[in-house]
């Protein structure tokens, strides 16, 4: 694939799946994103990555760029802003993290990953929309803004036991027809 940014910078990239040897890179992207992303262990990553219906790395040149986890609803995942939207969708797949190292952030990597998990949960029967969850207080506001700008809308808020308190946000999901 590749990505053309405002400022006609292109980089050539690839949206692959997850690998265990992405672990240690996607780790330590999560660490550097905190508290966009709450702090995980590795042993943490590793059960996500386990539970996960899709993880995704965006590869630049051999380099990890970027990733994200999407949860199915048969995760076995405690966090309190996945069960929030569990409780009240059967029809929904969770974003539980993204991020980016700082030197390709700006560049569409971003929209092109969040293309192809769209891309993933149409395909998946009975899956009518995703959801995610954005920090509101304190606000994170590129990330309010960049959800916003790609359809999603705030369905509720919450306060989390880390004390921030999250826009919850979802996505519905234009179906592929069968």
């Amino acid at each position: 694939m590749v990505a053309t940014t405002s400022a006609a910078r292109s980089v050539e990239f690839t949206i692959r799946p997850l690998r265990a040897t992405d672990l240690d890179a996607a780790l330590a992207i999560n660490e550097a994103n905190v508290p966009e992303v709450g702090s995980i262990s590795m042993e943490r990553l590793e059960f996500l990555v386990a539970e996960s219906a899709c993880s995704l790395v965006v590869d630049v040149g051999g380099t990890v760029a970027g990733f994200c986890i999407v949860l199915g609803t048969d995760s076995t995942y405690e966090s309190v802003n996945y069960r929030w939207f569990m409780d009240r969708y059967t029809d929904a797949m969770y974003l539980d993290r993204v991020a980016f190292t700082d030197e390709f952030r700006g560049q569409g990597l971003g929209t092109a990953l969040y293309d192809e998990v769209h891309e993933f949960v149409r395909r998946v029967p009975g899956m009518n929309r995703w959801t995610l969850e954005v920090n509101a207080d304190p606000p994170n506001v590129p990330s309010l803004s960049f959800h916003r700008a790609r359809g999603f809308v705030e369905v509720g808020r919450q306060p989390t036991p880390y004390g921030i308190t999250v826009s919850l946000m979802e996505r519905v999901v234009d179906r592929i027809s069968d």
